[in-house]
């Protein structure tokens, strides 16, 4: 698998939010969005075998173990390592765009779809069908929103699929661009069933910080 990082932080995201968490990131990505903050992932890494993988990790040491990218699914052997790490004992979950099927990878993988708004330039990726029957109640559905147009957008699909009683529903706004404050009016204003999802990651440490 070619790799760019593998390092132990807390998850910034998601419903785990806050958690020591160890991130396998994939190098790689078929999409282009504006607002992408892992470009440095698009190209270069390191070509290492499952075993070294999973030796990192095991030295690393944390129970939670995210996989992302880049689009982690571009990688012919990722449904391989999650189904190992799962077997050591691992809680495993992957981070994708949802542009690719995730029927290969193992059922007890949770699965954080991050559905492409129009303000990422890439919503014509999306997959429809994922979000008909592919989350479960312990997966999550994230929209990262640039703008109250992508908000309401967001609202449409999340009302659409009545994602709000069958997944975790999470909202997040695009780092430096769209105040959270904003953001939080509109879902209240909505009585919207979803969560705020801030990268506690770039408020503990720089924005721009790898590594953490």
């Amino acid at each position: 698998m070619r790799i760019t990082e593998i390092y132990t932080s807390i998850q910034g995201e998601t419903q785990y939010a806050g958690l020591p968490c160890t991130l396998v990131r994939t190098t790689g990505c078929d999409l282009r969005c504006g607002y992408c903050d892992s470009a440095f992932a698009f190209h270069g890494g390191t070509d290492m075998t499952l075993d070294q993988i999973m030796a990192e990790v095991g030295r690393l040491g944390a129970p939670l173990v995210l996989l992302t990218g880049g689009e982690p699914m571009l990688q012919r052997d990722l449904p391989a390592l999650a189904a190992r790490l799962l077997g050591a004992g691992y809680r495993v979950m992957i981070e994708t765009s949802g542009a690719h099927p995730l029927d290969a990878l193992p059922d007890d993988v949770v699965r954080v779809i991050d559905v492409k708004t129009p303000g990422s330039g890439e919503s014509h990726r999306n997959r429809p069908e994922l979000l008909r029957r592919g989350l479960r109640p312990g997966d999550a559905v994230k929209f990262v929103v640039v703008d109250e147009a992508d908000y309401r957008w967001a609202t449409e699909v999340i009302r659409e699929h009545e994602l709000g009683g069958r997944t975790e529903v999470l909202l997040s706004p695009v780092h430096g661009r769209l105040d959270p404050k904003e953001l939080v009016g509109w879902m209240l204003r909505d009585r919207l069933p979803a969560r705020l999802n801030l990268q506690l990651h770039k408020y503990i440490w720089d924005a721009e910080t790898r590594g953490v």
